[in-house]
């Protein structure tokens, strides 16, 4: 346990210690409600032991003085190193060194307690998750796909990474055939990644398929892109569903999303951002295949539509979860989190769907039902706030502390 803070009392001389750790009087966000009235929340290790409305008692306690505790936040869509500074081994080696700690503390300062990697070299980000785990670098949960796969010349390989093939090589796969594609997948599962990433609209020629025109600032005239060949994308779906993995998909347009969802995919990150979604079967279609739908609106919000179709596939009952596709460069690790939260408010959801969608619903996502619950037997990743997050989603804001895996992370008090 880390040093004790002003916040956690020593109880040793009041009787033997029941719990490792006892939050006091608390309110309770468990992942998919408020519970009503208040409760001591009991941690032993790592795990939730008790939620009670009967006084605990702990070797350590915390007051939560009627505050509030929720589950830590999930990030399930997010690119950690930058692509602009790694460019070479040297460069990778001095961000890993000299940025990677301080951009994954800013993380557990904001309230994420996990985060999911969907885009970045394999060996860098696999090398990163087993660090954190053994405990030798400080950091949120991490989860990992490995590279992002793409068709040959697709995106973001001949988008994001047309002048740094030295990067293009590691943080994305390109392949053409279905052999190569599923040879990756099963190569990446091997490599023991949590999750498949696919690009759907981003690879060669698709018969019949509409043009895309992928448009960044980076990019103001526009690269022409077409989706994924059916064929590549059932056949990395496969692939991914053979070894147990759950397979999401990039996708920005109706009929990518149709497709995608048809071929077996599990979730589709950025969902429709660039027309309205005007085709109601579709989203019946992700009801019936029980989808997961990542909006990531803060990098989509400058698609107008994007809002929007947040809210009729929420209203409707889909899935969401909560993904901000945070990269570097632009805002700060964590704050853009939270401000993905607000800004899925600001598009029709309540706090309490967002909520929802940051914790139980990204475990979903996830495969992990061991996260995103306060529930006892469930990892004891929580936060600790000041004021009611389901009255106003910024009381996210309102940090008092961070707990991951049973221990103080983050103590604001």
């Amino acid at each position: 346990m880390p040093q004790e803070s002003e916040a956690i009392v020593s109880t040793e001389a009041r009787g033997p210690a029941t719990y490792d750790l006892v939050i006091r009087r608390t309110h309770v966000f468990d992942g998919r409600q408020a519970l009503a009235g208040l409760y001591d929340v009991a941690i032993n290790g790592g795990e939730i032991a008790s939620v009670s409305a009967e006084p605990l008692r702990g070797r350590h306690e915390v007051d939560a003085a009627e505050g509030w505790v929720m589950p830590g936040l999930i990030d399930t869509h997010i690119h950690f190193y930058d692509v602009h500074a790694v460019s070479d081994p040297d460069s990778m080696r001095a961000f890993e060194q000299n940025e990677l700690p301080g951009k994954l503390g800013l993380f557990l300062d904001h309230g994420i307690t996990t985060i999911k990697s969907v885009g970045d070299p394999t060996d860098g980000i696999l090398d990163t998750r087993a660090k954190i785990a053994a405990g030798t670098l400080r950091g949120p949960r991490l989860l990992a796909t490995g590279c992002g796969i793409t068709g040959r010349d697709g995106h973001p390989a001949a988008t994001v990474f047309s002048d740094n093939p030295w990067a293009r090589e590691r943080f994305t796969g390109e392949v053409d055939s279905v052999q190569q594609i599923r040879d990756l997948v099963h190569h990446l599962a091997d490599r023991k990644v949590d999750a498949i990433k696919l690009l759907s609209e981003g690879a060669c020629a698709h018969s019949g398929g509409p043009k895309y025109l992928w448009q960044n600032p980076a990019f103001p005239d526009g690269v022409e892109l077409e989706r994924l060949p059916l064929d590549l994308l059932r056949a990395g779906i496969e692939a991914g569903h053979e070894r147990g993995l759950r397979v999401t998909v990039h996708t920005t347009q109706q009929a990518a999303a149709r497709e995608a969802i048809e071929a077996g995919a599990d979730g589709l990150e950025h969902g429709v951002t660039i027309e309205p979604l005007t085709d109601h079967s579709l989203i019946d279609l992700m009801l019936e295949h029980a989808i997961t739908y990542t909006p990531t609106l803060w990098i989509d919000n400058a698609h107008p539509d994007a809002p929007g179709n947040l809210k009729k596939v929420a209203e409707a009952g889909v899935h969401i979860a909560l993904g901000s596709d945070t990269f570097s460069g632009r805002g700060l690790y964590g704050a853009n989190t939270l401000e993905e939260a607000e800004l899925m408010v600001a598009a029709g959801m309540t706090p309490t769907q967002v909520l929802a969608a940051g914790t139980s619903g990204a475990s979903r996502q996830c495969v992990r039902p061991d996260l995103g619950t306060v529930a006892p037997g469930k990892r004891a990743d929580l936060l600790v706030l000041n004021a009611d997050p389901t009255a106003d989603i910024g009381n996210i804001r309102d940090l008092s502390m961070v707990i991951l895996n049973g221990e103080i992370a983050v103590d604001k008090r």
